[in-house]
């Protein structure tokens, strides 16, 4: 019978499954996996950086349409395979993948077990996770099919795995990753940027001003590419987050069969301490303290103190950190809109399924971030969240911009006088070009913007029972065509509390039914969302500073329209 921590390990944070299709024995022999390199070398390693690099470019929107997209040069040499992963997953098999067809070796955890006791779901662990078991790709002269090698890597990995102390350092139940420095050098195209809240990412580019760009699959098997920001929660090294990078591994005492292939042998890691861009930096703060009091962490950078995001920045940037803020505001919006394309598939995927023609649950799931099955599936709470975050993380930031222009800060590299009309200007052209629309329950295109959606931000529908109307958040005639009965109206409405909500709760009970919904939030804390969201419309503050600086006489020009 299996144990409880075993069953544990099976419950995902993105729900796993995988489908691979083999024509026939001749295909299912070009999956043979040969080991024929003992180690990554440092060629080895940068050929994976450039290899996530490619992807995270591409014009594709699911793990699977990557993998066989131009920019894997490896697809020609492929069967007959379809991939489907999540958050977790991606990571892994992706790297999984490139040691396959490097003649690379290759290990994972296979299970891990909750340092809080037994019990409980392992994703959302207080103090983190230790690894138990632990698996490795064979060695033999013949090889082995990789194609079952990767189906259970889907079948085993989770989140939980990324959820461990930074600090161990087990030469026999070591962590598959290690903690690494934060500057160009080490975080790099393949580095996985862990969110303790139950996602994981990974960096396919560092910009030369500090920007970490990110894409990770998701529960539907769709894609998405964003910026990495404050939605990634840094925590203590006990839960792992927020970068980590795979290992160093090496198959020692192996024998070398006649076709090069290595035979045998065993896995053997490197230690924390051979490994020279190891660092708890991410906990300890610069100047170094003790990782376990990473809330008091300090950040100075050429002897001012920051913060840890603006810290991260100044970091790896290639120069000195300077705004550009027209710019920053334009790239912004561009991963906005990335967000917005990608939820905007992952509504089709569950519009495709016909699940909002399906009866509501009498409760919504024990936490409508972290479940399973249908929930788990087809809702969109965490990537609502995601991207209230970001919009909330561009208002504060623009209006950050506009304050240092007031007093000329040497951060800011703005040569012009009006800078809320260049930021409009900006604001209207990127709006412009980012197309996004949905086709409603009668079967006719709706047009947004993203300033359409900024004013129907906390109307978003993350409940996947609901019409594709409400799921955008229509408003009058729009909503209109909406399908909903009285039962899901109701339902919409009672969820307005939780929409304004972006931060995610994991470890509160959210098992609610509508009425319970309907008394209030009372509190982040109860797990029945909030009053109000923060303020999002950078377009209306902007034009509202702007107008106010026209009425005093520090511009002459009009404010700026579209």
């Amino acid at each position: 019978m299996m144990s409880r921590w075993r069953k544990a390990a099976f419950l995902f944070v993105c729900v796993s499954f995988a489908i691979f299709d083999l024509a026939g024995a001749a295909q299912a022999q070009d999956a043979r996996w040969r080991i024929t390199k003992e180690r990554w070398s440092a060629s080895d390693e940068k050929a994976w950086q450039d290899f996530v690099a490619a992807l995270g470019t591409a014009d594709c929107w699911t793990f699977d349409e990557c993998i066989k997209s131009p920019a894997n040069p490896y697809r020609h040499t492929d069967p007959k395979t379809r991939f489907y992963v999540d958050c977790a997953d991606m990571p892994y098999v992706l790297r999984a993948y490139f040691a396959w067809k490097n003649g690379l070796p290759f290990a994972w955890q296979s299970a891990m077990q909750s340092s809080d006791g037994p019990g409980g779901d392992i994703r959302y662990s207080s103090y983190g996770n230790v690894v138990v078991a632990r698996d490795s790709v064979p060695r033999t002269a013949s090889g082995v099919n990789a194609i079952p090698i990767l189906h259970n890597l889907v079948n085993v990995v989770s989140t939980a795995m990324f959820r461990r102390h930074s600090m161990h350092d087990d030469p026999v139940m070591f962590s598959d990753t290690y903690s690494p420095r934060l500057d160009r050098d080490a975080i790099v195209p393949g580095t996985i940027a862990y969110d303790v809240n139950g996602h994981a990412s990974l960096v396919w580019r560092v910009e030369s001003g500090g920007r970490i760009l990110i894409f990770s699959s998701h529960p539907d098997h769709s894609l998405s590419r964003s910026h990495l920001g404050k939605e990634f929660l840094r925590t203590g090294p006990e839960l792992g987050s927020i970068f980590q990078k795979f290992r160093p591994i090496e198959v020692v005492g192996a024998k070398r069969a006649a076709n090069g292939a290595l035979v045998g042998g065993s896995i053997v890691a490197a230690s924390n301490a051979d490994i020279p861009d190891f660092s708890l930096e991410q906990y300890q703060g610069n100047p170094p303290g003790d990782p376990h009091r990473w809330r008091t962490a300090s950040w100075m950078w050429n002897g001012e103190n920051l913060d840890f995001y603006t810290y991260l920045r100044s970091r790896l940037s290639a120069g000195e950190l300077e705004y550009k803020p027209v710019d920053e505001l334009r790239a912004m919006m561009q991963s906005l809109c990335f967000d917005l394309r990608s939820r905007k598939q992952a509504v089709e995927i569950s519009l495709g399924r016909g699940i909002q023609n399906m009866d509501p649950p009498h409760r919504l799931p024990d936490n409508i971030y972290g479940t399973h099955g249908v929930w788990e599936l087809y809702s969109t709470p965490s990537r609502d969240a995601r991207l209230k975050t970001g919009f909330r993380e561009m208002y504060e930031l623009v209006v950050e911009f506009v304050k240092m222009d007031m007093v000329d800060a040497p951060r800011l590299d703005y040569d012009g006088d009006d800078l809320p009309g260049d930021l409009l200007a900006a604001w209207w052209e990127q709006n412009a070009a980012c197309d996004i629309s949905y086709v409603n329950s009668a079967g006719r295109t709706v047009e947004l913007s993203i300033d359409m959606i900024v004013d129907r931000l906390y109307d978003l529908s993350f409940d996947p029972y609901q019409c594709v109307e409400r799921r955008w958040g229509a408003k009058g005639e729009e909503a209109a065509t909406c399908r909903d009965g009285a039962e899901k109206t109701r339902w919409y409405e009672a969820q307005r509390y939780l929409r304004n909500q972006i931060d995610r709760t994991y470890d509160v009970d959210m098992g609610y039914t509508v009425e319970d919904l309907e008394r209030g939030p009372w509190g982040l804390r109860t797990g029945r969302g909030v009053e109000q969201g923060p303020e999002v419309d950078i377009r209306a503050w902007l034009e509202g500073f702007r107008s106010r600086q026209t009425a005093s006489g520090e511009i002459a020009n009009p404010p700026v329209t579209p």
